[in-house]
């Protein structure tokens, strides 16, 4: 049985910030489990991963709206509960599905923190952008009192910026694979997984900063071994020359070619680019892997070979 890790893009989550009650969310996910289901059906030992922007980001602006009321938390503390809130209607959706289908397989949401490096570059040029807009009286009194670091966001109002380090341990590694080894379908880390830094004794702090998610899935399937790391997102196939005349579709490509591309600068740094670089980077790591991107949608086909990208060396 081949195992896989899945890393599902914020359209296998919600269809829009203008519809983002729980309700609706749970209703994405639903039709997320259909086609997790039919690769868990086909044979693939499936570990999940999820992004949490749009998630993590209504929680901040509550916070924002209810601190005269109840304390703000924390920004690792609010991806916490992203992760619980996403895991939990996602282990339920799972775990429905499965059912309907006679598969006998639990489904577990594990709450993971993943250690970043205190000295990562990162810190000092954060560039990630979370929460609410603010006008420049608000941005520069919380720039005054919070030490945030705020920018002006395309002339739509300021935004604070975070961090965005390189996932470097997964806390909770062990007991994913004890999951694993139960039998379970384990969903883990959820939004890159909470950033935490370990201190001189060995203690864990939570850190100021969003991981990609992209890149923590990456590092998941190599500590796991995986076989198999797909990025799943909204477009069926990576492009060079977006939106050009001579844009083309990438139905696979080497490492090498990845990287020329790259290089080229065909992916945008916001977007697609991360996405590469966690498929270039797993594909790499050992012999005999490969990462596919592709859209939720053809999932089932991408593993066929039949749909998305292929990165193999």
């Amino acid at each position: 049985m081949e195992k896989v890790v899945i890393a599902l893009g914020g359209n296998a989550l919600q269809e829009s910030d203008d519809n983002a009650t729980a309700e609706s969310q749970l209703a994405v996910i639903k039709k997320t489990a259909g086609y997790l289901g039919d690769l868990i059906e086909e044979g693939y030992d499936l570990v999940v991963a999820h992004g949490n922007g749009p998630q993590v980001g209504r929680i901040l602006i509550q916070n924002e709206v209810a601190k005269d009321a109840t304390p703000a938390m924390p920004l690792d503390v609010c991806g916490s509960m992203s992760q619980g809130m996403i895991g939990y209607h996602m282990q339920q959706a799972i775990g429905d599905e499965l059912r309907s289908r006679g598969i006998n397989r639990g489904v577990t949401s594990l709450v993971t923190q993943v250690v970043v490096n205190k000295e990562d570059k990162a810190f000092a040029n954060p560039t990630k952008p979370i929460g609410p807009f603010y006008s420049q009286e608000e941005a520069e009194r919380l720039r005054d009192e919070k030490g945030y670091s705020i920018v002006e966001d395309s002339g739509r109002g300021y935004r604070r910026v975070v961090a965005s380090p390189v996932p470097e341990r997964i806390v909770e590694l062990d007991a994913v694979k004890a999951l694993i080894d139960a039998n379970q379908v384990v969903i883990t880390v959820g939004g890159g997984g909470i950033p935490v830094v370990e201190t001189a004794n060995g203690t864990l702090e939570g850190a100021a900063a969003v991981i990609d998610k992209d890149l923590a899935s990456e590092r998941l399937a190599e500590d796991l071994d995986a076989d198999i790391l797909v990025i799943l997102t909204a477009v069926e196939r990576v492009a060079i020359n977006f939106g050009k005349p001579d844009q083309r579709e990438v139905d696979k490509a080497t490492v090498a070619e990845m990287k020329q591309f790259a290089a080229e600068g065909h992916f945008p740094p916001g977007s697609m680019l991360p996405k590469v670089e966690a498929a270039i980077k797993f594909a790499e790591s050992k012999p005999g892997r490969k990462t596919i991107i592709a859209s939720l949608d053809k999932a089932r086909e991408a593993l066929r070979g039949e749909s998305g990208t292929i990165v193999e060396v």
